[in-house]
């Protein structure tokens, strides 16, 4: 298939691609703990790409601002996420220091290294397959279109439509509550756990984000899962949770911890991640309507402009490693025991890497790989799925809504150094165009 041109951008065919940008010393600086820089870190992430791209980040001598390192090119960021044998997983995954112990949670398979890590995510892969993930297509089809019939009467009616809330993380969380085979009465349970490791998670899992009612909803989901652990593992089902009490490698089977943590992961990483790939990406290409046109001519672009999309917006903007023996890179030392959190929001924007035009939204870009799902060991096990949430998610909204939008202004977005993502995203021009 010949490939699409977008009209929006035209470069002369005389000027050369730089080989390296040229370095920029103004603009803002980095600082994750800026409100200001949470909303638009790219130029941030620009500076310290151009001119300190293995950052020290000094904070204040508080455990709530700790001192730690940030690499922000892509060829650094990969590097260290393929190297587990330098740069750990099994201390955190944020710049916070022993943020799972001091809440009391056992270590995930996201906090582990290989070859623990290696036996885990077999076993778990085992249980997460392809085949099971395509066999809810069709459930996946049908919430997101009786989504769409009834945020289409409410604007009909004239209520304010949110694309985020009603439509976007809708998504996963139905579907995780597919994937464990919740029974019905117990559905709407789920949307508070969800929200509460959210909030968790944005807080970097320190106990902060656990007030105002989100420690109850954490341990009353632990609870519930725990219970459904031990009741599967002696009646197990089609769902996941049987699924994962079954899987058996080499005689090996995974114990309730491990199961319990997986399903801490799924929903606390699986579902506003999605949610906002999918809004992100509705948002973007109301920001860009010759590209939104061009993909509502023809729907095989999807796949691609979620890509696209998940580069230039990472839903997961930067994770954390420790260094377990001095490393150098960029001619750099970083000692042994330092936290170091790898930009991913940043590496998917380097020049160096996209050329050029990486600061551009292009959905007919032709990709390679980037690191809007990680790389190495920890390369997102559900990543599958979530492009098969998207994918549909689009599918049905463009094709009821061709000129869907979002209102940016009205948008509430969650500030976070580790997601970047909303809470809320009106709609705009939901209701397809009347004859």
């Amino acid at each position: 298939m010949t490939r699409p041109v977008l009209p929006t951008r035209e470069p002369a065919p005389t000027e050369p691609a730089p080989t390296e940008p040229a370095p920029t010393t103004t603009g803002p600086a980095f600082d994750p703990f800026d409100p200001a820089h949470l909303a638009d870190p790219y130029p941030g992430y620009r500076r310290l790409r151009e001119t300190d791209p293995v950052h020290l980040h000094r904070g204040d001598g508080t455990a709530g601002r700790p001192d730690f390192w940030a690499l922000s090119r892509y060829a650094d960021v990969d590097a260290a996420v393929c190297d587990p044998g330098a740069f750990s997983s099994a201390s955190g995954l944020t710049f916070y220091r022993d943020e799972i112990e001091k809440l009391g949670l056992a270590p995930t398979i996201v906090m582990m290294d290989p070859p623990e890590h290696t036996g885990k995510r077999r076993l778990l892969a085992k249980a997460f397959s392809p085949k099971r993930v395509a066999e809810t297509e069709p459930q996946i089809r049908d919430f997101v279109r009786g989504r769409l019939a009834e945020m289409a009467e409410r604007d009909d009616d004239d209520e304010v439509v949110d694309l985020h809330r009603d439509f976007s993380s809708q998504i996963p969380t139905f579907v995780l509550a597919q994937l464990f085979d919740l029974p019905a009465a117990d559905r709407p349970r789920f949307g508070p756990w969800v929200s509460a490791l959210t909030t968790l998670q944005e807080e970097g899992f320190r106990p902060a984000g656990l007030e105002g009612g989100a420690a109850a909803a954490v341990a009353e989901m632990f609870a519930y899962f725990g219970e459904l652990i031990a009741e599967r593992r002696t009646s197990p089902g089609e769902d996941l949770v049987s699924a994962l009490t079954q899987a058996e490698i080499d005689g090996e089977r995974l114990d309730d911890w491990d199961i319990l943590g997986f399903c801490f992961v799924i929903v606390a990483g699986g579902n506003d991640t999605t949610g906002n790939l999918i809004s992100h990406t509705v948002a973007l290409l109301d920001e860009h309507p010759p590209q939104r046109e061009l993909l509502v001519a023809d729907p095989g672009l999807i796949p691609g402009a979620l890509s696209e999309c998940l580069r230039f917006e990472s839903s997961v903007q930067a994770l954390a490693r420790t260094t377990i023996r001095e490393v150098t890179v960029g001619g750099v030392t970083i000692p042994a025991g330092e936290k170091v959190m790898m930009l991913y929001g940043s590496a998917n924007r380097d020049e160096r890497e996209f050329g050029p035009t990486a600061e551009e939204l292009d959905i007919t870009r032709e990709i390679t790989g980037h690191l809007g799902f990680a790389r190495g060991p920890h390369f997102c096990i559900g990543s599958h799925f979530a492009r098969l949430q998207a994918r549909i998610a689009l599918e049905e909204l463009y094709a009821a809504h061709p000129t869907i939008g979002v209102d940016r202004g009205a948008a509430v977005r969650a500030l976070s150094p580790f997601t970047r993502g909303f809470h809320s995203l009106p709609a705009t021009g939901f209701a397809a165009p009347r004859p």
